[in-house]
């Protein structure tokens, strides 16, 4: 049914991803699909890493441990963006097409009134991508 599940992640929040990263394991698991962790940084320093090479080897190393409790096949894709809080979104959905997802499963908050004014990341990429599309409550 799915071969390529992108999984969006932020490095900074990791502990609050651990529901979707777990369902995401779980199909990958069941469908004996390929994980495709995405995450996205920008080019000058900040608290995950200072440079964009540390940032890509601290995914890498982030997709290894997932893989190791999953037992799939684990890849990255690092999105270098020069503002992040603006481009994040059509940047992950030119990633999600350009991996050949057929399915994004990624971690969201319940909805708050800004939510009603500004869409999140997952309501965006639902709204724009190809892929299905998985919002995990945390």
């Amino acid at each position: 049914m799915f071969k390529r599940i992108v999984v969006p992640v932020d490095l900074a929040h990791v502990s609050k991803l651990e529901k979707a990263l777990r369902l995401a394991r779980d199909l990958a698991q069941k469908y004996e699909a390929e994980l495709c962790y995405v995450g996205v940084t920008t080019s000058t320093p900040s608290a995950v890493s200072r440079t964009p090479e540390e940032f890509t080897r601290k995914l890498q190393a982030f997709a290894a441990e997932q893989a190791k409790s999953s037992q799939s096949t684990a890849s990255t894709h690092t999105i270098v963006s020069h503002d992040p809080t603006i481009q994040m979104d059509r940047e992950l959905e030119e990633a999600i097409d350009e991996l050949g997802a057929d399915l994004v499963v990624m971690a969201s908050h319940v909805p708050n009134v800004a939510d009603y004014v500004w869409s999140g990341h997952g309501a965006h990429i639902a709204a724009h991508s190809n892929a299905s599309v998985m919002l995990v409550r945390d």
